[in-house]
């Protein structure tokens, strides 16, 4: 097919923190150097901010390097964390408040944000326009432009195709965007980035990624329980010894809380449906004496990539940088990746202008960046974090924070040895059979809801003729593999409802794709036992719609 093309010196992929801190730095220090570079962040949201989906309790660190006057120029940073509070769920009705001497360092708060990430990036994208950044929002990145081994920029996705991939009248065909580096900023299991790692071979020297699906709702409370900088922090119920994650509630600004719950994906029951675990989780007293007279106003999930520096693939290629989630710079020490993402796009953007600088051509591996990551700031942080998700699942949720505690606090992240996770998450699935099923009791419409109605929250909405978006690489398999022997998982990991197992009762069951639902989450790439859905991007602009998440 005959595309049209465009030229840039630096594709974006992704306008998320990772992406335009690069887009930012790139033009700072073209400004400096009196310069002229061209660059285009690509953004599959239907505006910035649409996709993006954290906590947060944001660290400021990558923000006070990037743009030192963030305060005079109304950074949407507002909110302040006045004080932590950490407990021990141990049932459904009990809990204990773990003293601050106990809590790795790692997880206190003192001069962090309660903030949205939403409006960070919107923010962040205001400040890349102003020095020169062209951001196109609603254009996914559907595919790589790759010529002999080099990554040479994007392809845009095609527009107005039907649900077998004919062209409607409504046909537009994607653009080529191409550049002489192309820098992929997708976030978490970006399926570019995923296609990059395979094709390149990065992870052969690291241990598997590891990942968690976090779920977040904004809530309207009582003023009268609302106390603004207030964060919480959860372990144990509703998880069982078996399941490691834990929750969260933060006191935001104009009497609305954040409350959520993470739980990683290597769990083994094919029962657990991490959505219900989510709505159980609100109705502990430790939750609900906030939730309760309020209403809840939006709701999300994301995967997160939470293996750290012993899952960090090689992060360059030729032609090109993987950032962010996109590589997986998430410390999960501290449940924080928006500071550690912008300042890897800060080190790509410092190592592409200098090549660019010395009239380079573009397509090399750009190898330096190995070296200025090591010498950073984010390097040490993610090293001195290496052991913390290997500890929590070798040896459980209080024994593991018992190690990191005494990891964290009394060797400062530097114990003389590396702990390591060489499972793969959608292996950890145990038969449906060998497991105890979970009896998970009906939403009260009050502090749990049911999944239609919460993705109706997130705002989630996708062109609805069109080829379907999550694709099955052999469609007898959700039957006759993962139906016959984990009772289909997907009906219960799936955090939107997109898939069914539908036909049962007449002996002829299939696998439904209610792909309309789909909020994004990855999670379905992730954890399928068989490895057989393979999420692509929509029509841009597609899935949800975050106003401030």
């Amino acid at each position: 097919m005959e595309r049209e093309s465009m030229e840039f010196d630096v594709v974006v992929v992704g306008a998320g923190p990772a992406g335009l801190s690069a887009a930012i730095k790139l033009m700072q220090q073209a400004k400096a150097a009196g310069s002229e570079l061209t660059v285009c962040v690509v953004e599959k949201g239907s505006e910035v901010g649409a996709h993006i989906l954290s906590g947060a309790v944001f660290e400021p660190r990558a923000l006070n390097e990037l743009i030192p006057d963030w305060q005079e120029k109304a950074a949407p940073l507002t909110t302040a964390v006045s004080h932590d509070d950490i407990y021990l769920l141990q049932n459904a009705d009990d809990s204990r408040l773990i003293p601050h001497f106990a809590v790795p360092k790692t997880m206190h708060n003192t001069g962090n944000y309660i903030v949205s990430m939403g409006n960070v990036s919107r923010w962040l994208a205001s400040q890349a326009e102003a020095l020169g950044v062209e951001i196109f929002p609603g254009f996914s990145a559907a595919s790589l432009i790759i010529e002999d081994n080099v990554v040479k920029g994007i392809v845009t996705g095609d527009m107005g195709l039907d649900k077998h991939g004919e062209q409607k009248n409504s046909f537009v065909a994607g653009m080529e965007l191409r550049a002489k580096y192309t820098l992929f900023a997708e976030g978490c299991r970006g399926h570019l980035g995923k296609e990059l790692i395979k094709h390149y071979q990065l992870d052969k020297d690291c241990s598997p990624q590891h990942y968690a699906i976090g779920f977040k709702e904004i809530w309207d409370i009582d003023p009268n329980k609302h106390q603004a900088g207030l964060v919480v922090h959860t372990a144990g119920w509703p998880l069982d010894q078996g399941t490691s994650g834990g929750g969260y509630l933060y006191h935001a600004d104009n009497n609305q809380v954040v409350v959520g719950l993470i739980i990683d994906l290597n769990y083994s029951n094919p029962h657990l449906s991490p959505f219900d675990e989510f709505q159980r989780y609100k109705h502990h007293p430790v939750i609900a004496q906030y939730l309760k007279g309020g209403k809840r106003v939006c709701y999300g999930a994301r995967a997160i990539a939470k293996g750290g520096l012993n899952s960090l693939p090689k992060m360059t290629f030729p032609g090109g940088l993987l950032l962010g989630c996109d590589a997986g710079t998430l410390n999960f020490a501290k449940i924080k990746g928006n500071h550690t993402a912008m300042k890897s796009g800060m080190l790509a953007a410092e190592t592409v202008f200098d090549a660019l600088s010395r009239g380079d051509a573009g397509g090399q591996d750009l190898q330096s960046f190995k070296g200025r990551f090591e010498q950073s700031w984010l390097f040490d942080e993610l090293y001195r974090s290496r052991n913390f998700g290997p500890a929590m699942h070798k040896f459980g949720s209080i024994l593991g924070g018992a190690f990191n505690m005494v990891d964290q606090n009394w060797f400062g992240g530097k114990l003389p040895f590396t702990l390591k996770d060489n499972s793969v998450d959608h292996a950890c699935l145990k038969p449906a059979s060998a497991c105890a099923k979970i009896d998970y009791p009906k939403p009260d419409q009050q502090l749990s809801f049911d999944k239609l109605s919460s993705v109706f929250l997130s705002n989630t909405n996708h062109e609805e003729e069109q080829p379907c978006h999550l694709q099955l690489i052999d469609s007898a398999i959700p039957i006759k593999v993962n139906l016959a022997i984990y009772d289909e998982p997907a009906q219960r990991y799936c955090p939107a409802g997109v898939y069914e197992i539908v036909g049962q009762e007449a002996g002829e069951p299939r696998l439904q794709i209610n792909a309309q639902n789909c909020i994004h989450c990855k999670t379905c790439d992730i954890k399928d036992p068989s490895q057989n859905i393979r999420w692509v991007t929509p029509e841009g602009s597609g899935g949800p719609n975050y106003p401030n998440m």
